[in-house]
């Protein structure tokens, strides 16, 4: 028998949400029958959503909205579970991460935890930023994972065990690393600086290696030879000492993470002392702080804080954390050189107690990796952060410091294509006289029309501090006029302050030059972000 014909379906959700079509057919579909806007309008029924959506569950089969309210990189993480609160549990595992979308562990934020709740991935400590927080998070999330009701996550079941990520062709992940070639490095603060910044070059030739501006430079870094005949030291081991086919020295320097030290090794000292020594590491493995030291503990000060409990090398190696690789901004244009890429690189150092302490990655390329040495490296592919497809479009640039990698590659990319769209660079940093990064090179590009506007902030030249975004508000009519023309922002930097201050200053630019309410302003940048008009690469 045949069935009536089933009479249009009322268009609720509206062409400009978030949804395929597909799915946009499904939700009006279903708040018709659900609200009864039609009397003769009924819900879709299983079959025909299932046909409509390809035969395959979509992200609201879980009762999820898609919305991440807590995907913001400057919430703490007892704010970003709040806001998770109730969601299904893949949501909350995204919740957990540091929002980055970084790139470090091989995803982004949501694809990490859809891979760790659908059991494609087991590891819970990839994610750097996160760092230990994440993991402890992950792991408690983790437990709940047995109980939690069968969902489909990029087509498979959540229970079920699939296969490993395919590695693709070399270069292109962490899992498949290529191999380059270090270059050189170039100071590029001058005498009187407080910072150290590198200009860091790498030959990809014979690599295979092809990248785009815009996209991340990853490498797998060693830790610092003094810190790991110290760690020798304080064990009561020889370097030499065999750990499998290999050295205790060669893998503490190339295999595990020293800082900061991990819940495991803590667990470990709990196992082996005595006494309140044993509280103390299991409070430590608990994530808690007896000393109110925790923080600054990396392997060596944990080793210290137990001295005379030594574990075997073996259990003690196994005991810590995989030296995770980094990825850094590319600030060169394959446009101008296909087997070169650069970076620009803060070096980190730091005192504690007297000792020095040195970022693991950023002084591996600063100190120690020497001319002509060869490294594991990949790229890492930008989702969302890359110039406009059409190259008559003007583009904004706001990056302080070594937030202004990417724009030197933009601009030479732009440079090298003749793209007829502005540019326009804010650019700051602490003194004009010895911050002032690729001065020679911007002012040559503004000299040659190249770079349309430069606006510069230093917050050290006079007794009144000046940001980026400072001259941003200074230039607010005619900010607002290149976003009237269709400009496209980019912002990259510091996730914790000047993101958020540049954010908050484009609004207020928004409300005052754009005749709108505060709400509405938000709204605007809102739709910027949406449709990829305001792009941001921050950490």
């Amino acid at each position: 028998m045949n069935q009536p014909a089933r009479p249009p379906i009322p268009m609720i959700i509206p062409e400009s949400a978030p949804f395929s079509p597909e799915q946009r057919v499904w939700l009006n579909g279903f708040f018709a029958g659900l609200v009864s806007l039609d009397d003769g309008v009924t819900a879709l029924s299983p079959a025909e959503s299932a046909a409509l959506m390809g035969g395959a569950k979509g992200p609201l089969d879980d009762g999820d909205d898609g919305e991440a309210p807590w995907h913001d990189q400057t919430l703490p993480m007892a704010e970003r579970m709040q806001r998770a609160e109730g969601r299904p549990l893949r949501r909350r595992m995204m919740a957990a991460m540091a929002q980055q979308d970084c790139g470090q562990c091989g995803y982004n934020c949501n694809d990490y935890s859809d891979a760790i709740f659908a059991k494609k991935e087991e590891r819970l400590n990839l994610c750097v930023p996160g760092g230990k927080e994440t993991a402890r998070m992950l792991k408690k999330l983790y437990e709940e994972l047995d109980t939690a009701p069968l969902a489909v996550v990029n087509g498979h079941a959540a229970a079920e065990k699939v296969g490993e990520r395919p590695a693709g062709a070399a270069g292109r992940s962490r899992d498949n690393p290529a191999v380059a070639t270090f270059r050189s490095r170039t100071r590029l603060n001058k005498q009187g600086s407080e910072k150290e910044t590198w200009h860091v070059e790498f030959d990809l030739g014979g690599s295979g290696i092809d990248y785009a501006v815009g996209d991340s430079f990853g490498f797998f870094p060693a830790n610092d030879a003094r810190l790991v005949a110290a760690i020798c030291e304080e064990l009561g081991a020889a370097p030499d000492s065999p750990i499998g086919s290999r050295t205790l020295s060669d893998v503490l320097a190339h295999d595990v993470s020293l800082s900061p030290a991990p819940d495991s090794l803590f667990q470990l000292y709990s196992y082996l002392a005595g006494g309140k020594l044993r509280q103390k590491a299991r409070a430590l493995a608990a994530g808690e702080d007896p000393d109110g030291d925790a923080a600054t503990l990396d392997v060596l000060a944990a080793m210290e804080k137990f001295a005379g409990v030594r574990p075997g090398a073996e259990a003690f190696i196994e005991a810590l954390e995989p030296l995770q690789p980094r990825l850094y901004s590319i600030s060169s244009s394959p446009k101008i050189n296909p087997t070169l890429i650069s970076l620009t690189v803060d070096a980190v150092r730091y005192q504690i107690d007297g000792r020095d302490r040195l970022g693991v990655a950023s002084t591996f390329l600063a100190d120690r990796l020497a001319p002509e040495e060869k490294i594991k490296v990949y790229v890492q592919k930008a989702e969302h952060f890359g110039l406009p497809a059409d190259p008559s479009v003007p583009i904004i640039m706001i990056g302080p410091g070594t937030g202004v990698a990417p724009f030197r590659a933009f601009l030479y990319e732009r440079m090298a294509v003749k793209a007829p769209g502005r540019n326009w660079l804010f650019f700051g940093h602490q003194r004009s006289a010895c911050d002032f990064f690729y001065e020679d090179e911007l002012m040559g590009m503004k000299a040659a029309g190249v770079l349309t506007r430069l606006s510069l902030a230093w917050s050290r030249d006079g007794d009144e501090k000046i940001y980026v975004q400072d001259r941003m508000r200074e230039n607010g009519r005619e900010l607002w006029a290149w976003l009237a023309d269709g400009a496209h922002v980019y912002v990259c930097g510091d996730a914790k302050r000047m993101a958020k201050d540049v954010e908050r200053a484009l609004i207020e630019i928004v409300a005052a030059c754009g005749a709108r309410s505060t709400d509405e302003a938000i709204a605007f940048v809102a739709d910027l972000k949406k449709r990829g008009r305001y792009q941001t690469d921050v950490y």
